[in-house]
């Protein structure tokens, strides 16, 4: 049951479906980026609208070969749609808990998905199985208790942000998933483990500031709508927490640090 409700909630809706596209492999998951090599085969699990994918392919060469998995089929279709040219490069429907694949890839990955899944530990044991004997296991994930933005944003958000994390909770996801992967590599006899810190950063002199820290505005808007049904909070609530925070971000927003790590470790057995 837990599981069922784990799955519905993080179901992508509304805005937030347009940060799948504008994230990339230099970006947004800069560990894995740093170890790829020509000639790779790679399972990027979680794949979303294939940005990152992508990337991953594009970095192993046409020799290398790139499946991107998502349980989501509309997503999938997109990810055909625009990375279809890119060679070595694959995308299929799967789920994380039944992956098909067995002892046949260098790296097997995943970025911010984790964090949505109610049994981590069997989708962590699913992705050592896919991985070669000597292959590395590669996880970048956020923990959601360590957020910190400069100055504290209005009270709508914060009060929105907590009822996110009890909304998140309650379904049985870790919001401190980053800070329990290597324990969890660690109970599945994942040797080797590296723990790289890679916290999202945004100022208020980056490019594309207002975007990067209106992602919040983005959640209470896209989030809200399934915290409602559930109960947890109200469509005045959700949408005040939205219109104060975008009106902080323009006039007083200085940054936002989402703690995230890259956790990586080789199978051995």
């Amino acid at each position: 049951m837990e599981g069922n409700i784990a799955r519905n909630r993080a179901e992508l809706a509304g805005k937030l479906t347009n940060v799948l596209n504008s994230r990339s492999l230099t970006y947004s998951h800069k560990r894995l980026a740093s170890i790829l090599k020509k000639g790779m085969t790679v399972l990027d699990i979680g794949c979303g609208t294939g940005a990152i994918t992508r990337g991953i392919a594009e970095a192993v060469g046409p020799s290398g070969r790139v499946i991107g998995i998502d349980s989501n089929p509309n997503l999938i279709k997109k990810a055909r749609q625009d990375h279809n040219e890119i060679p070595g490069l694959t995308f299929e429907t799967g789920d994380i808990y039944n992956l098909i694949y067995k002892e046949e890839f260098d790296i097997v990955t995943c970025a911010r998905v984790l964090i949505w899944l109610s049994e981590p530990l069997k989708a962590l044991e699913m992705m050592k199985s896919a991985a070669k004997i000597g292959g590395c296991i590669l996880i970048a994930d956020y923990n959601h208790e360590k957020i910190s933005w400069e100055p504290n944003p209005p009270l709508s958000m914060t009060s929105f942000y907590s009822a996110y994390l009890k909304w998140r909770s309650d379904a049985g996801m870790s919001n401190a998933i980053a800070d329990d992967l290597a324990h969890m590599f660690r109970e599945i006899g994942i040797q080797d483990i590296i723990v790289t810190s890679q916290h999202e950063v945004s100022n208020r002199t980056d490019f594309n500031f207002e975007t990067k820290i209106g992602i919040w505005a983005d959640t209470a808007s896209s989030r809200g709508i399934q915290m409602k049904r559930d109960g947890y909070i109200t469509e005045i609530e959700y949408m005040t927490a939205e219109k104060e925070y975008r009106e902080w971000v323009t006039k007083e927003a200085q940054s936002l640090t989402m703690y995230m790590l890259a956790v990586e470790g080789i199978r051995t057995l």
